[in-house]
């Protein structure tokens, strides 16, 4: 199989070009000389093909202008699967042969999205016909080329039989973000990278929309706050982020940007900005932009100067500027006195908050319940607002509570008061708060944790509030949590560990007994993605009477691969329940997994095995497991899943990275997957590896000489994550009252 991949700009390595977003052209495509039987593929459907005996040349038709890095050829051995839109666009699915009836979920959503998004943009699709390929190699999760858009096999094919719930929810999302490029970035183009945003930002938002109309019942705008909004927050608290139009000087420089603020804080930046102005306007206003800079450029002024004239909001591009050309964000502390809310914003930083940026802020606030819903701007510093008459009609205690940014539409965090922090943890215990304000609080909560203005005891305590809620994502961010905070009190309070895994144990036990093992007939595909999540952390936690019914049921699927005891929702749960067991002197498990992986061709399958081998406790078993991440039995793209690594084998991770960097920079290059290799077993915002200076130190002497300019910033936001690390180990360390809370509250 033979394809290209040229974005960002990697066309000149193909053929001479002014490699550049804003340099548009028509391109006429040949492909010289091919073996007769392979299938080949181009942006346009095939003008002539000329057959010479065993070969063939193929003529493709002229492509309307666009930019460099969205031009595209595959050639290999395809099977494909197609259907044509009401309007005539023919869409195929092209896989590896013998696979062609995975590719049925992916033609169904592309089919239902690209009428969709003609109806949103009111503009249609503007090709003849789309292609999707499914590329077993391939570094990206995906990539949009006008009409041929290319696809990791784990993110465009499903299998009814051995495909997860989540595996599905992840083909929808990625399809659905890669047609929205269609319109947002190859029809409309960023004038140059710093505008990156208005490509990935959008594509993500409206990977949201898309699913919305699709599946309803996924309830996917709960799941918006903790895919996209959280894990923008996390990275933008660090001093080491960037704004989302970051200046671009070098080719070298734009893998870096390809990252958390471009997709997710540019997402959320955009559902912020529809909240502010309402749907109908946004969408008019998206589709006015869309025809007026379709076949050409754009910058991201261009698209606040719509929304001004659209929205009759002449103040847009003051407000958005503060969002998109500063790093950071506010968080806010708000004080109740004498029925007067005092609103104060500064920058969150996990180092420290500071007052160095201003935002204008986009503000929702409701007392009580969803009906006495305020909206207003938050210009200054700090703010007071007289909220009497909303507190007057209040006599129910379960109603006296005060939720600043409603439904976490704003990127922002919030700080409460004792008083008003307490309103709500008795509102969320009673079920008062909708899922995502749930959520929110909880995320917000952590994040002034580890930024040392919450106390852990304080933390943990309210955690204790959450221990009935069955809602998907409000579970998805608990277990979060609960790892960093496992990682974070292992080298801060080691003594406390059997209480604090006790504790947490308690806090999922309810939801594993109402979920249980097995799929229950009509329930949600929140509720299947759930119980997936819940039996994976307790066996990480070392919940004894899940890793043994895990084990159990992985032994009936060994002798059965087709057993209904081991559905693939739970599998990767089994695997690293299987692993938990492994050690150096009995790794009958982990061959047993590797027979598994040997003989699946399912891909899918194949990263859940490899993202279970290394949470085994033994640290020799997760050296192991890491060399086969880099043996010729792992496809390079896959070898990063294996970097999920247990506790205790963080050191042996460190020393594994230092002994195979040369090896990992000779095959990875300087791309991006590079860059995934240093933060999981470093640290990251997601994984809270190391906490102490001496490493820190050591890692900086270590990559001194051996950085490649896409993972400077990488590296620089692993060892700012070590400081905070080190900073909040030496704050638990001094919280007196820690001991005595973590022993109660295990023992309730």
């Amino acid at each position: 199989m033979a394809v290209t991949q040229f974005e960002p700009a990697y066309a000149r390595q193909c053929f001479p070009c002014w490699d550049e977003p804003s340099f548009k052209a028509k391109f006429n495509i040949t492909l010289l000389d091919v073996p007769s039987e392979l299938v080949t593929l181009s942006n346009m459907p095939v003008d002539v093909e000329v057959l010479d005996g065993n070969r063939k040349t193929v003529y493709y038709q002229e492509s309307p202008v666009m930019s460099t890095y969205l031009v595209a050829v595959v050639i290999g051995l395809f099977d494909y699967i197609e259907d044509h839109t009401p309007d005539g666009i023919k869409v195929r699915v092209y896989s590896q042969v013998g696979k062609a009836n995975q590719g049925k979920f992916a033609l169904h959503v592309a089919l239902k999205t690209l009428g969709f998004y003609k109806d949103y943009f009111q503009m249609p699709y503007s090709l003849p016909k789309l292609d999707m390929v499914a590329i077993p190699d391939f570094a990206f999760g995906a990539m949009e080329n006008y009409g041929l858009v290319t696809y990791s096999e784990k993110d465009l094919l499903f299998d009814d039989q051995h495909s997860a719930a989540a595996n599905k929810q992840r083909v929808a999302t990625v399809v659905a973000h890669e047609l929205a490029h269609q319109w947002f970035g190859n029809l409309v183009t960023m004038e140059w990278w710093t505008d990156l945003w208005l490509n990935e930002g959008f594509a993500t938002w409206m990977s949201y929309m898309a699913k919305d109309k699709l599946f309803p019942e996924w309830k996917i705008w709960t799941q918006f706050f903790d895919h996209e909004s959280s894990e923008g927050l996390r990275l933008d608290g660090l001093a080491e982020s960037h704004p989302i139009e970051v200046e671009v000087n070098h080719a070298s420089d734009i893998d870096e940007i390809f990252d958390t603020i471009s997709y997710k804080k540019g997402a959320s930046i955009i559902q912020m900005l529809k909240g502010y102005v309402g749907g109908p306007h946004f969408q008019n206003s998206l589709a006015t932009y869309i025809k007026r800079h379709a076949w050409s450029n754009a910058r991201t002024n261009d698209l606040w100067a719509v929304l001004k004239e659209e929205c009759n909001e002449p103040t847009i591009d003051k407000i958005m500027n503060s969002w998109t050309k500063q790093e950071g964000y506010p968080v806010l502390s708000v004080k109740m006195k004498n029925q007067t809310l005092e609103i104060k914003q500064s920058q969150f930083l996990y180092a420290g908050s500071h007052d160095r940026c201003r935002w204008i802020i986009p503000i929702t606030y409701c007392c009580g319940d969803y009906d006495s819903l305020i909206s207003l701007l938050m210009e200054k510093k700090s703010e007071t607002y007289d909220i009497k008459d909303l507190l007057s009609n209040i006599t129910d205690p379960a109603r006296s509570w005060i939720k600043l940014n409603v439904e976490q539409i704003g990127f922002f965090r919030v700080k409460y008061d004792d008083g008003l922090a307490a309103k709500l943890r008795y509102a969320i215990e009673h079920k008062c708060l909708s899922v995502t304000d749930r959520l929110g609080i909880l995320d917000d909560s952590f994040a002034l944790c580890m930024a040392r203005e919450m106390s852990l005891t304080s933390l943990l305590t309210f955690m204790k509030a959450y221990r009935e809620d069955l809602e998907h994502t409000v579970l998805s961010n608990l277990i979060k949590i609960i790892g960093k905070i496992e990682r974070i009190v292992a080298d801060a309070r080691p003594e406390l560990m059997n209480y604090i895994k006790q504790f947490f144990i308690g806090l999922l036990l309810p939801a594993a007994a109402n979920f249980g093992w097995d799929p229950k007939q009509g329930e949600s595909h929140l509720d299947a993605m759930s119980r997936g999540d819940i039996f994976t952390a307790l066996a990480v936690l070392g919940h004894e009477e899940t890793i043994n019914e895990a084990n159990s049921r992985f032994n009936a699927f060994l002798n059965d691969r087709n057993t209904p005891l081991l559905h693939p929702d739970i599998r990767k749960a089994a695997y690293v329940a299987v692993m938990q067991k492994v050690t150096s002197s009995n790794k009958a498990g982990l061959e047993s997994l590797l027979k598994v992986y040997r003989e699946t061709d399912l891909s899918q399958e194949k990263t859940r095995i490899l993202g279970s081998l290394a949470s085994c406790p033994d640290e020799s078993v997760v050296y192991e497991a890491l060399n086969f991440a880099l043996s010729s039995e792992v496809r390079k793209q896959d070898a990063v899943f294996a970097l999920a690594v247990s506790k205790e084998g963080r050191e042996v991770a460190w020393k594994w990275l230092k002994n195979n960097w040369d090896k990992i920079r000779t095959t990875y290059g300087s791309g991006l997957l590079l860059t995934r290799f240093v933060g999981p077993i470093v640290s990251s915002v997601c994984v809270p590896v190391f906490a102490s200076s001496d490493k820190m130190k050591e890692i900086g002497k270590f990559f001194g000489n051996k950085t490649q300019a896409s993972m400077v910033r990488t590296l620089k936001q692993s060892m700012e994550q070590i400081y905070i690390n080190s900073k909040w180990v030496q704050t638990i360390r001094n919280d007196k009252d820690l001991a005595e809370a973590v022993k109660k509250l295990a023992n309730k």
